[in-house]
């Protein structure tokens, strides 16, 4: 692993939600880590096809990215609004994806499941016609990309 990967690997460590590779590059930057932003996108793809990384596509189709916990691929519920992630039980989907890909005669299938919503933090403001949005820092008094 190449200390740029390391690096990456490391600030998504504390990244609480997904983030865009532009976040993430910030993130280096702002830690005085001077990786550009080519190498952060040739990173995040290398960490993703080993499995060190999850990855899903925002409302405009954007790949954000987290690292992924020790005990292997994840689904997640992402909320619209803020952005804020949370792994969701997913053992049905899981085995659906492999019977049907055993039905069909396949091999060493792979799936992506994209499940969005509103958390309870902005339902609020989505009942009250704000459309969803995920631009900018979470309204819940903190950046999301950080954890605590």
């Amino acid at each position: 692993m190449t200390w740029q990967r390391a690096a990456v690997l490391r600030v998504l460590g504390g990244c609480q939600d997904f983030v865009s590779a532009q976040e993430l590059h910030a993130l280096l930057e702002a830690a005085g880590r001077g990786v550009g932003l080519t190498t952060v996108y040739r990173a995040l793809r290398a960490l993703a096809a080993t499995g060190r990384v999850d990855v899903v596509r925002d409302d405009a189709g954007e790949r954000l990215y987290r690292r992924r916990v020790a005990d292997g691929h994840r689904h997640y519920l992402m909320c619209r609004c803020c952005g804020r992630s949370q792994p969701v039980a997913a053992e049905v989907v899981e085995e659906w994806a492999e019977r049907v890909g055993r039905d069909a005669g396949f091999a060493a299938v792979q799936h992506t499941v994209e499940l969005t919503g509103i958390c309870a933090l902005c339902v609020p403001n989505a009942d009250e016609g704000e459309p969803p949005c995920r631009s900018g820092p979470a309204r819940h008094g903190e950046h999301r990309t950080h954890s605590n």
